[in-house]
């Protein structure tokens, strides 16, 4: 198990750093099973509002580390763990980190744009885009590597079926996140597996696209109002 987590350390940092989150707003939601929404929202969960009129944007990166449950936080993990140290045999660290950062920020406001309304919490979109990263480099090195397609088609049967029952069973987690966040992470695993010394500017892009679509998102905000 050590050797495991020395191989993947920045997967099990992630889970680490997610798991302490939970317990302290399981503590301040006085509930380790569920947690108190106002309590999510006061911890930094996505609310479109917030977010677009107040200018609250570092809500985006807070709500990766947020879970509704303890049912929405395992799943989110075991879905990292299985994903997660895949990703990290194949890219640098960080390729990985970029990728798995800009997936859950954009997954973030592809949410807010599709339920403006709505809070939003979970490392889903972010993972997704882990899961897009390795879809991507699959695509890039197909016929190199034909052997494990089977493996990761296995473990994509596991991941859709682990976030279908999450989509289902928690008001919270947004399917469109899950979609902006695969996209993200797809584009970025294939490019950075072509040439991984692109990690900068594809980060620049992904931050490009970010205040695009902040400048976007306020437009669209302002005029629900008028």
């Amino acid at each position: 198990m050590i050797e495991d987590i020395k191989r993947y350390k920045l997967t099990y940092t992630i889970i680490i750093l997610n798991s302490i989150f939970y317990l302290w707003s399981s503590f301040l939601s006085q509930s380790f099973i569920d947690m108190d929404m106002e309590t999510l929202v006061n911890m930094g969960a996505l609310y479109g509002p917030y977010v677009v009129q107040e200018g609250e944007w570092w809500r985006l990166f807070t709500a990766m580390f947020l879970h509704g449950g303890m049912t929405h936080l395992l799943m989110n993990m075991f879905s990292l763990y299985i994903i997660g140290r895949g990703a990290e045999m194949y890219f640098e660290k960080n390729a990985y980190m970029s990728i798995y950062l800009f997936s859950g920020l954009i997954g973030g406001l592809v949410s807010s744009f599709v339920h403006p309304g709505s809070v939003g919490v979970g490392a889903s979109g972010a993972i997704f885009g882990v899961f897009g990263a390795l879809a991507g480099f699959f695509l890039a090195h197909r016929d190199k590597i034909a052997t494990h397609a089977r493996a990761f088609m296995k473990d994509f049967s596991i991941i859709i079926g682990i976030n279908l029952v999450i989509g289902l069973s928690i008001p919270s987690v947004d399917v469109s996140a899950h979609l902006g966040g695969l996209a993200v992470g797809f584009v970025g695993g294939y490019v950075l597996s072509k040439n991984p010394k692109w990690v900068f500017a594809y980060s620049a892009a992904m931050f490009a696209i970010m205040i695009l679509m902040g400048r976007f998102l306020s437009g669209e905000y302002v005029s629900t109002l008028i």
